[in-house]
């Protein structure tokens, strides 16, 4: 849910205003006189958001995207299971003088 509160009242309540992004995953657009000037979101949807916006970040889900596209994926369990299979061979290799 978005609220919109005023700065002198979100100055005030800051701690408040933070416990409630936390807890109950709100957001809120700061004005002043009025006039949206400012948002507060949390941390982690802030780095999320602005991953995506990031050029290079967006090259490599597009490559993932036509990678899907492609066939070109396999199951999770697959891929852990030839990882674990690798691991196991790797150790069962005798040590090199």
């Amino acid at each position: 849910m978005v609220h919109h509160l005023p700065i002198s009242k979100v100055r005030v309540n800051l701690g408040h205003v933070v416990k409630r992004l936390q807890v109950d995953k709100e957001y809120f657009i700061i004005e002043k006189h009025g006039i949206p000037v400012a948002g507060i979101m949390a941390a982690d949807e802030l780095e999320d958001y602005l991953d995506v916006r990031d050029p290079v970040i967006r090259r490599h889900i597009a490559a993932s995207k036509a990678d899907i596209a492609a066939g070109r994926v396999r199951p999770v369990n697959e891929f852990l299971a030839d990882r674990t299979r690798l691991k196991a061979a790797k150790s069962k290799r005798p040590a090199v003088r």
